[in-house]
């Protein structure tokens, strides 16, 4: 009896080997030699910079698209993918291989909502017939730059899955383009005083908000991180140096698992919680917007007018720890951050932060030389 369920580890015909970036063995890109087009297709960025410009003057086109059946259900009888399929047959097995490696809902709506108007731009083609032009038209009709940012990833994605996974396509038309890229502000940390302040307010606040700021202010826990800690997750086996652990229950998440070292005034700030609220797993059982509501609570009652935020705290234990001497490698791991070119570009902005002042050394050479008597 021949086994007709569709399965996404069935066998597909060989191909030769999937065009290779331009920066395969590179250890990182700038931001300029992304966007930068490639000098052997420069009709590209052209081409995609006349239909944007062509796009006409009106709201948005697909803010309501059409439902489809391929969205909200995977058929049970899916017909096995070739190059000559169809793009809403491969969007459906797509969907459904996101969906079975559990990747967030939000994720796999928002790749199927792109595709989707990917399909509407384009009309009925077959895999094999979709051409770097069609990508020039979906991503010039894109109404903004981050918008355009998304459209490229969630398509560039699903060719790099038909490629590479499926293996019924050996040209992949997002090759050549690029994201705008993103310019990354200078974070605006706490200094000294106001973290000192800071502290003092929040320890006469609620029982929970000087632990949890001083978790996001003084290790970089995140707000998702903070609210996901547990008792078992705090080492007190010394505790003059217990150890906070963060785990992730999302595989795909595991590589942002750190070992963090605390000290005595944690440990002193803790026991102080455990004693008036004493949870029996989950320390903070309260919402995202509660550990806003009460940073920006503490933040008032400190008296700082600078706006502070879960991510300002998180940014001003990363530009202390560079004051502390921490390299770009060490702060991705102290940060959880994956080794990539926009996240060293990032955490390199505290470094900068960390430095001395501009004119202090020649200030330093000034009063040095003042201090030297003539010869």
């Amino acid at each position: 009896m021949v086994d007709d369920t569709p399965s996404t580890n069935k066998r597909r015909p060989s191909h030769s080997t999937p065009p290779r970036s331009r920066f395969r063995g590179r250890d990182g890109v700038t931001s300029e030699e992304r966007e930068r087009p490639p000098s052997d297709l420069p009709g590209m960025v052209e081409a995609e910079k006349r239909i944007h410009r062509a796009r006409p003057d009106q709201l948005p086109l697909f803010d309501h698209l059409p439902e489809s059946p391929y969205d909200s259900t995977v058929p049970t009888n899916l017909s096995e993918l070739t190059a000559g399929s169809s793009l809403p047959l491969a969007r459906s097995w797509y969907r459904h291989v996101l969906e079975r490696l559990g990747r967030p809902r939000n994720t796999v709506e928002s790749y199927s909502y792109d595709l989707t108007v990917l399909e509407n731009l384009i009309g009925p083609k077959p895999l094999n017939r979709i051409t770097n032009g069609d990508i020039a038209k979906y991503l010039g009709e894109a109404s903004s730059k981050t918008t355009r940012k998304r459209r490229l990833t969630s398509a560039r994605r699903f060719f790099r899955y038909l490629i590479e996974e499926e293996k019924v396509l050996q040209f992949d038309p997002t090759e050549g383009y690029y994201p705008h890229s993103i310019q990354l502000r200078l974070p605006v940390p706490l200094f000294k005083d106001e973290q000192e302040t800071l502290m003092e307010a929040a320890r006469i606040d609620e029982p929970w908000s000087a632990p949890a700021i001083w978790l996001m202010m003084r290790l970089g826990l995140t707000r998702s991180e903070l609210l996901a800690l547990r008792r078992d997750h705090i080492d007190r086996t010394d505790p003059r140096e217990p150890v906070v652990y963060i785990f992730y229950d999302d595989a795909t998440k595991q590589s942002k698992e750190r070992k963090l070292a605390a000290n005595l005034e944690f440990s002193e700030l803790y026991d102080a919680f455990l004693e008036e609220r004493n949870p029996p797993d989950i320390l903070f059982p309260v919402g995202r917007q509660a550990v806003n509501g009460m940073v920006d609570r503490v933040r008032r009652a400190a008296g700082i007018t600078k706006d502070v935020t879960p991510n300002t705290l998180r940014h001003t234990f990363a530009v202390e720890a560079a004051r502390g001497g921490a390299d770009v490698q060490q702060l991705l791991t102290l940060l959880g951050l994956a080794d990539d070119p926009r996240n060293r570009s990032s955490v390199a902005r505290y470094i900068r932060l960390a430095e001395p002042a501009l004119g202090s050394e020649k200030t330093a050479e000034m009063e040095a030389n003042a201090a030297t008597p003539d010869t």
